[in-house]
């Protein structure tokens, strides 16, 4: 196969929530139809010895959340899927903001019972801001939710997205009939008394023909003519083209758990999502057909595998073909480096590969020469964009509490926050070290996995801080004024970049204006 025939059979889709939408549940369930696994497991369940496959780490396990992105990835039908399965809760929302650079659409999984949820709104935000394709599964149709086209009305009206179903439920709660798949003609019946007894699936070319009623009663096979009507009507017609563009929205309706509309999201998903896509940089849009090898470095994590204590950067190739052992261009260092172990995941799980393409997500072995937002080519002297970190919204000062592991807990905590899970500031005045992150959880899995991977412990006390801003000015002399000046609010972040600790808006603001040729950022890419 060339390489441009196996560019076209990758599509590499990040999955985004809301917490407890079934988000996780609904990746192990492709992942078992892929074939990739041969048991699901649940996300947190007391029957349910094995636990999901993208939720390993411990802390995962014992809270039944992701608190970190799993890599997944299978052949399907011919394509290969790579799956992102992002964090949902808000408090890890900068590694999903992060995965979906590196993803060309993504299935967004909506609770039939709670509608449009507050974290679905910001990432759907953060979706459209890159254009990127979305589908939308309303997951939970065996619970007694909501009218569907009152969540269809909401996901319209709160998300701001035109949308259109492509299969449609018949009944909902303990009424639950199954789903007439819209796209493929096809009725498939939700049955058994524990509802997981699913029939083969039946073709229904014409719901007036009268067919219908040998499947379902009449009330239920009227109703379902009436609002297919309605559908056909009200909604515009399905094009792949304009949900490639980003301008609408196919809706599927199941029950992840019950294995349910399952299949039928992810055939309709390999047949018309986009394969890789071009990607911007600072110097032109890279193709993915372009020949010369490109890719970024979109997350990085320590002890994958506890008992190695290794550290993995995870690339998304953009353009040529990435090769085992062959010397690639680090662009930031300006140095040489080549892979004897890259390697293609199964969340934790591991394997060793000789080429990948873009689209694919390569785990590199890494000693510590990668940062979030790195770029590898053969060669070429560019950035990829759109890759910052943010001013975090939560400060701690970290108070080690045994010296005798202070080694360690250095160690533990310039590596977990090389991972972005958090940012970490050295005070000027008096070098305390200050751990920032986006949400209160942060600070809980920090501290946890220093004692489980680093064996090393540290409390938390607060510092009551409005905002981080990096500082920069044309004027070096000014800047060194400014920092002299300010001493009691700077910091320095792990590269050594002068920091402004503001205790409120309102220094913030004052220290702004009084200070005009300082220029102060939100975010790192500046």
């Amino acid at each position: 196969m060339n390489i441009e025939d196996e560019i076209k059979r990758r599509k590499t889709f990040g999955i985004i929530a809301h917490p407890d939408a079934g988000k996780t549940t609904l990746t192990e369930k492709l992942l078992l139809f892929g074939g990739a696994i041969q048991v699901a497991g649940a996300v947190k369940s007391n029957k349910i010895k094995k636990h999901t496959t993208s939720d390993f780490m411990e802390i995962e396990r014992q809270r039944g959340i992701s608190v970190a992105t799993s890599v997944m990835a299978f052949e399907y039908e011919g394509y290969k899927v790579n799956i992102l399965d992002t964090p949902g809760h808000e408090d890890f929302a900068e590694d999903t903001y992060r995965t979906l650079t590196a993803v060309d659409s993504a299935i967004m999984v909506i609770d039939c019972v709670k509608g449009v949820e507050p974290q679905t709104r910001k990432l759907l935000e953060v979706c459209r801001m890159r254009n990127t394709p979305v589908i939308v599964f309303i997951n939970k149709m065996d619970r007694e939710g909501r009218d569907a086209f009152d969540l269809l009305d909401e996901i319209e009206k709160e998300l701001k997205i035109k949308v259109r179903p492509l299969s449609w439920p018949i009944g909902i709660g303990k009424s639950f009939k199954g789903v007439y798949n819209l796209y493929e003609k096809k009725l498939n019946l939700f049955r058994g008394e524990n509802k997981q007894i699913v029939e083969d699936t039946i073709e229904v070319r014409n719901l007036k023909d009268g067919s219908l009623e040998n499947f379902i009663s009449g009330d239920f096979a009227d109703k379902l003519r009436e609002e297919v009507e309605i559908i056909e009507s009200v909604y515009p017609e399905f094009s792949a083209n304009d949900y490639q563009q980003g301008s609408i929205c196919p809706v599927f309706f199941g029950s992840a758990v019950n294995n349910f509309g399952v299949k039928e999201l992810l055939d309709c998903f390999v047949r018309i999502s986009p394969f890789p896509r071009s990607r911007e940089t600072d110097q032109n849009d890279v193709s993915p057909f372009d020949k010369k090898f490109s890719g970024f470095v979109f997350k990085i994590h320590a002890n994958l595998d506890p008992k190695h204590r290794d550290r993995i950067a995870f690339l998304r190739i953009c353009s040529g073909k990435f090769e085992r052992n062959k010397y690639y261009h680090h662009v930031r260092d300006k140095k040489e480096l080549r892979f004897s172990n890259p390697t293609a995941f199964m969340a934790q799980d591991k394997s060793v590969i000789d080429e990948a393409y873009p689209g694919d997500i390569v785990g590199l072995y890494d000693a510590g020469n990668f940062k979030i937002g790195d770029t590898m080519t053969e060669g070429a002297e560019l950035n990829f964009k759109g890759i910052p970190s943010f001013s975090p919204e939560l400060f701690r000062f970290v108070v080690n509490t045994d010296p005798m592991k202070s080694k360690q807990l250095q160690k533990g905590l310039e590596q977990l926050t090389d991972e972005g899970v958090a940012q970490l500031f050295t005070r000027k005045v008096d070098g305390r070290k200050i751990l920032g992150t986006v949400g209160a959880l942060q600070f809980e899995v920090i501290q946890f996995r220093l004692k489980g991977e680093y064996n090393a412990s540290c409390n938390f006390e607060s510092y009551n801080m409005h905002k981080a801003c990096w500082i920069d000015c044309d004027d070096k002399k000014k800047l060194e004024d400014f920092i002299e000046d300010k001493a009691n609010y700077i910091a320095y972040d792990k590269e050594e970049r002068p920091v402004f600790m503001a205790e409120s808006a309102w220094l913030l603001q004052m220290t702004q204006e009084k200070n005009p040729d300082i220029q102060f950022y939100f975010k790192s890419e500046f």
